[in-house]
């Protein structure tokens, strides 16, 4: 496929979710966490075309997280940003120091997770944004539901709309019907600038433990996981619009 056509099929999977728990209303400021993984950046460049026709008008802000690891540099996503018209804000953490040098953590995806969270949150507060848009796909939705069913006893996964009172914004996951499959082959065709993720853990979370454990379960694996995903949407989001 070429560059064109994955874009194409990006947009449609995104306004379908957008409109289905409608994610981005008319007048938002969104607020794009920008990871500088394959993931954030396409998302960055969908919402970006997205805003040029879709019906709600909507303005674009780009927030940076970086952690603190050595040798991290931004000037890439800079750039990339510039490209597509969307400005750039970093905020600078020493969320790597705190995680793995203070905190010493043995398992330390969860507190990085929500101190990330925390300081994208508060840059978004402060931008005055009205939504904050992650970058979680229809695989994260896949591994999130089974990783709180071995590890937690019950079957759960975030919502594609979550109000945070304290924030005071929505955060949105306009991937949601989005595989990492043709995330990957845009970024691949499109060039986009991914960032080198310097986090030890980054290949042996128990995230990454569940990606594998799923790829290699001994059935039918695209059935597999439609019928995970299914039981999301109809389970957890669509709970009260069943009849």
């Amino acid at each position: 496929m070429t560059e064109k056509d994955l874009m194409r099929r990006l947009l449609s999977l995104t306004r379908r979710a957008v409109q289905e728990y409608n994610l981005i209303r008319d007048g938002d400021v969104v607020c794009v966490g920008l990871s500088g993984g394959k993931d954030s950046l396409a998302l960055l460049a969908v919402l970006a075309q997205l805003r040029r026709f879709y019906p709600k008008r909507f303005t674009l802000e780009a927030v940076h997280v970086s952690l603190g690891f050595e040798g991290v540099d931004p000037k890439s996503i800079r750039g990339f940003c510039d490209s597509l018209g969307v400005p750039l804000h970093i905020v600078d953490t020493r969320i790597a120091e705190i995680v793995f040098d203070v905190k010493k953590e043995p398992n330390p995806c969860a507190l990085c997770a929500n101190l990330r969270r925390g300081a994208l949150n508060n840059e978004a507060k402060r931008l005055g944004a009205s939504v904050v848009a992650l970058a979680h796909h229809k695989d994260d939705v896949i591994e999130t539901a089974m990783l709180s069913l071995f590890y937690e006893g019950r079957f759960f996964c975030f919502e594609p709309d979550t109000w945070l009172e304290r924030a005071g914004v929505h955060v949105a996951r306009p991937f949601i019907y989005v595989e990492e499959k043709l995330i990957k082959q845009y970024a691949k065709v499109a060039g986009l600038p991914v960032m080198f993720n310097p986090c030890p853990s980054d290949k042996t979370s128990e995230r990454a433990n569940m990606k594998e454990l799923l790829r290699n379960l001994p059935m039918d694996n695209e059935m597999l996981r439609l019928n995970i995903f299914g039981a999301v949407k109809r389970g957890i989001w669509d709970k009260d619009t069943v009849s």
